[in-house]
């Protein structure tokens, strides 16, 4: 049934501007009824029932014709207004979406299933996204402005929050939001989503048992963190876990775990800690193995030098396309230490102090795939050499969109197979034997 002339697709009384206008003067009156200051610590049912009135005086008022549905679709809405994140409340309770990306007021976009997608939600204006903005950032006790337009946060649930705003933001305020769902992918979902096969996971819960230093190296969204926190599940319950983050992100399941985040300086550039004082922190407080959940900068010298004295079966993620890469970005960040280091000797720091590298990819098709695990040989050419272990085969794209390929093994016995040996772990003689076709 088509819209009744004066509404609109949504079932919204008259135009979408005077929808906002009606959910502001609400919003105006509430502010008469309730103390907004103490509107957080009130039931919600309290405040719902408080938002109820004020919209049939309203409407009453204003002679604006609207059925008890659209009543009620606007108490939601001014209730997510006062007590949530205005319109982006309705994609934070969507547990499927994985980004929300507000490129200006008007164009909000969201990932679901690894697909981009235009949504229909809107806000009313610049200066209605830049409240919900400082909103956000308020509430982890930091602020956005002209003298500090960019803010890293998070939100209550754990999802990370990078806001931007004029001058910086030519078309105004921008905001994304990555969501980090309370559940952790178990084992038998990275199977069954076809992220690796079932021997590559044996192989690598072995190595993580026997305390074999990993780095996870992969583009932006590629899964970086779903996979460490993932292979973290195979860190022994008696191991004493320190991790360090920029945004508290990684969900570890042991009990013996002590979590770091940093913090950012004040507006006179003062109060600052950042990753590397962690790490040395973490250093003196006796750590079984040290997670840090993305590797920036200059901490890595001091991540390196932790998993070369002691502090084996580390592990830490990378932004980069492939192993080489990874080595590459590592030696940059160590030069950032402003420590006259040759770097014949942070390459050979490098390839004793990381053993495996497993490279992450997200597909055309929105898939993420663990495309190889490598070993670290050592040091080649004054360039750290590795080779593959596991890989995916990329063959083509099936008439569905969908990726199709085979994870096999490159026949190559790892060195690292004795270390697993020594620590007690059978690994059966055919774990390097197994072919799985993906979409063929």
């Amino acid at each position: 049934m088509p819209p009744r002339p004066g509404a609109s697709p949504t079932g919204i009384p008259r135009s979408a501007d005077r929808y906002f206008e009606l959910k502001s003067e609400i919003h105006k009156k509430l502010i008469g009824v309730l103390n907004m200051d103490r509107v957080s610590t009130l039931p919600k049912d309290r405040v719902r029932a408080e938002i109820g009135r004020v919209v049939e005086r309203l409407l009453e008022d204003e002679r604006v014709p609207m059925t008890t549905a659209e009543q009620n679709k606007i108490v939601e809405e001014v209730l997510d207004e006062v007590l949530g994140l205005g319109p982006l409340e309705p994609l934070l309770k969507e547990p499927t979406i994985s980004d929300i990306l507000v490129n200006g007021y008007n164009k909000v976009y969201i990932e679901r299933f690894g697909k981009l997608a235009l949504t229909s939600v809107r806000f009313k204006d610049n200066q209605h996204l830049l409240h919900i903005i400082e909103k956000i950032v308020s509430q982890v006790g930091r602020r956005i402005d002209e003298a500090q337009p960019i803010v890293d946060a998070r939100l209550p649930d754990g999802s990370r929050v990078n806001a931007i705003i004029p001058p910086l933001a030519l078309d105004g305020p921008a905001l994304s939001i990555r969501r980090f769902g309370r559940h952790v992918i178990t084992s038998d979902e990275m199977i069954a989503n076809k992220t690796l096969m079932p021997t590559m996971l044996r192989f690598l819960a072995a190595a993580v048992q026997s305390k074999t230093s990993i780095l996870i190296s992969g583009g932006t969204g590629s899964g970086k963190t779903t996979t460490l926190n993932a292979l973290s599940r195979f860190i022994p319950e008696e191991e004493r876990i320190i991790t360090i983050e920029d945004t508290a992100e990684l969900q570890l399941q042991q009990r013996h775990l002590v979590k770091f985040e940093t913090r950012p300086p004040n507006l006179n550039k003062e109060g600052g800690i950042n990753q590397r004082q962690l790490v040395r922190t973490a250093l003196r407080m006796r750590p079984d193995r040290i997670i840090i959940g993305e590797c920036r900068g200059a901490e890595a010298l001091d991540m390196l030098q932790a998993m070369n004295t002691g502090v084996e079966g580390s592990m830490t993620t990378i932004h980069a396309n492939s192993p080489r890469d990874a080595f590459s970005r590592l030696e940059a960040m160590v030069l950032m230490s402003d420590l006259q280091i040759p770097s014949r000797v942070i390459v050979a720091q490098l390839a004793s102090a990381i053993k495996l590298v497993v490279q992450v990819a997200r597909l055309q098709d929105g898939s993420r795939k663990i495309i190889s695990i490598s070993e670290v040989l050592g040091v080649k050419d004054e360039h750290v050499e590795t080779q593959d272990i596991y890989v995916f085969e990329r063959i083509g794209v099936n008439d569905a969109g969908k990726v199709q390929g085979r994870f096999k093994a490159t026949g190559v016995k790892p060195r690292v197979l004795e270390r697993i040996r020594i620590a007690g772990i059978n690994l059966p003689a055919n774990i390097f034997d197994e072919v799985v076709p993906v979409n063929l």
